[in-house]
């Protein structure tokens, strides 16, 4: 048993975290309509802030490979 808590570390669905500003659309059979309202409930959200660090910075980085003439 590791001696830190696992709740600390939950991690959310994304769909849960898409609940929180997307509309239900689950009982809309029309694709059109679903659509519509999806439009909707994206208009009304609150926009997000400015970004705080560069798109790509949390991303892994690759290791360049080396230099020189290969050896086969």
């Amino acid at each position: 048993m590791p001696s830190w808590s696992a709740s600390k570390f939950q991690k959310i669905a994304p769909i849960e975290r898409l609940a929180t500003y997307m509309a239900n659309t689950k009982s809309i059979s029309d694709k059109d309509e679903r659509k519509k309202v999806k439009r909707a409930a994206r208009k009304k959200a609150a926009p997000k802030g400015p970004r705080t660090g560069a798109r790509g910075e949390n991303k892994a980085k690759v290791k360049k490979a080396s230099r020189g003439q290969s050896k086969r």
